[in-house]
């Protein structure tokens, strides 16, 4: 089939430039113009001498030296005016036909090129191969896109923070955050089969380690706890939330490994849990950095997509912590008070005004 497809393109090709070529005359009508009327013009100067004479010399000969002069060029330049208008359409039709042949030669190298690909594409086992090798790199792309959101809240080049670790490790997240009423009225799908039989409760150590997020690109206990915390679908909404912000955060340059908080105590973030706002939780907002405050203020003034994601984030950390607060124990709620998610909410919680 290909060997067809190549001979069809170069016969046509072929064809068409020997067609081209016996278009071409050995004179074309421009210069039998040319010569029509380089003809007729001598003829009528020397027709023009031979009635009219060449006049009366004063001694010198026929002719002076300048009239003789005169004479000649206003014989030739009218001939040679008219051999270049000749020579410039010979050379615009000379154009003309290498255009003609180069287009139909470039016709012919698409027609072919055109039926070998038709003839690839044409068989099936070749073209599932192709589709399948396109869907392997689509999924790649797609796992390293979703690694490298992870680290957006890390300096380039800085050196990270210990992993958080909590002292005395509490009962499953699920019940602290949905309560236990919650997980009584989920303990059991339609048909009968548990749902701790399908995914594994969340702890509070992967829970914090997942607030996190990983190090490095070979964290694999950072990764191993952000999927867990991302099958659980309240601490999924919590970390899509905190990856949003701390992305738009890092735009201006303002990363959490930065920010070194005042730390506060943990029946402070209790009081905060229970609802109480004002002097008595407003330690919280311990973030003293100037500039990340001040650009940070300017941002959710100037930038709605960036306010809305702010508010939004503040409201799923605070319904969350209000129920993790309720089964977490002092050495958990201060791991958790260190993680880069925790610092997020103190530096927007305190632009915010949210612990006014």
């Amino acid at each position: 089939m290909n060997d067809k497809a190549n001979k069809g393109p170069a016969s046509l090709g072929t064809g068409r430039l020997s067609a081209l070529n016996a278009q071409v005359p050995s004179l074309s009508a421009g210069e039998v113009i040319g010569l029509l009327l380089s003809g007729l013009w001598l003829a009528g100067c020397i027709l023009f001498f031979l009635v009219l004479g060449f006049g009366e010399s004063d001694g010198a000969g026929l002719t002076q030296p300048l009239q003789f002069l005169m004479t000649l060029v206003a014989v030739i330049m009218p001939v040679a005016v008219i051999w270049v208008a000749v020579a410039a359409l010979r050379s615009a039709r000379i154009m003309r036909d290498e255009s003609r042949r180069l287009s139909a030669a470039i016709d012919a190298m698409r027609t072919a090129y055109i039926q070998q690909q038709q003839g690839f594409t044409g068989t099936p086992a070749q073209a599932s191969k192709v589709e399948q090798k396109l869907e392997e790199i689509a999924q790649v792309s797609r796992k390293t896109e979703s690694a490298l959101a992870t680290f957006t809240s890390i300096r380039p080049g800085m050196p990270t923070l210990a992993n958080p670790t909590p002292a005395n490790p509490s009962p499953a997240i699920a019940t602290a955050v949905d309560g236990p009423q919650a997980v009584a009225d989920q303990t059991s799908l339609a048909l009968g089969t548990p749902v701790e039989d399908l995914t594994p409760p969340l702890s509070v150590e992967d829970f914090i380690r997942a607030l996190h997020f990983p190090e490095t690109a070979e964290d694999a206990d950072g990764f191993r706890a952000l999927r867990r915390a991302l099958d659980d679908r309240q601490v999924a909404g919590l970390v899509q939330a905190a990856q949003d912000v701390l992305t738009l955060l890092s735009q201006d340059g303002i990363y959490m490994d930065d920010l070194r908080p005042d730390r506060s105590r943990p029946e402070i973030w209790r009081k905060f849990a229970a609802g109480e706002r004002g002097r008595s939780v407003a330690a919280l907002g311990g973030v003293r950095d100037r500039s990340s405050l001040a650009l940070t203020a300017g941002r959710m003034k100037q930038d709605p997509i960036f306010r809305d994601a702010a508010h939004h984030f503040l409201r799923r950390f605070d319904q969350t912590f209000a129920g993790f607060e309720k089964n977490a124990s002092d050495a958990d709620i201060a791991a958790l008070a260190d993680t880069r998610t925790a610092r997020a909410f103190m530096l927007l919680g305190r632009v915010t005004g949210t612990f006014d």
